[in-house]
């Protein structure tokens, strides 16, 4: 066991240039591994602005049928103001054909 600022022993000199190749497979490795977070890390960003686009639109969506409700209560109202305005429209014409018949008559 070594002991901390130790350095370890110089390898023999047959195993440099293994340890080079070694190196330069795990410098590769390592940069595959960067790319791959960062690219994962850019599918995250990605991922969260349209989750939050989504959001949007379902509060939009939701915003709308409220409002839709609302106008569905207005039309209801103002159907239930129309019947009476009618049969008062029914009633005066039956009055004013009975009055041009009076008329007629007179």
């Amino acid at each position: 066991t070594m002991m901390p600022g130790e350095t370890p022993p110089p390898p023999p000199a047959g195993t440099a240039a293994a340890a080079c190749t070694n190196c330069g497979l795990l410098q590769q490795n390592i940069n595959e591994y960067v790319a791959a977070l960062i690219a994962l890390k850019q599918k995250m960003i990605d991922g969260d602005r349209l989750l939050t686009e989504y959001q949007q639109k379902c509060t939009d969506i939701l915003f709308l049928l409220v409002e839709i409700s609302a106008l569905r209560c207005q039309v209801e109202q103002m159907l239930q103001k129309i019947v009476p305005l009618e049969k008062c429209q029914e009633e005066l014409s039956s009055l004013k054909a009975e009055l041009e018949e009076k008329k007629v008559c007179l």
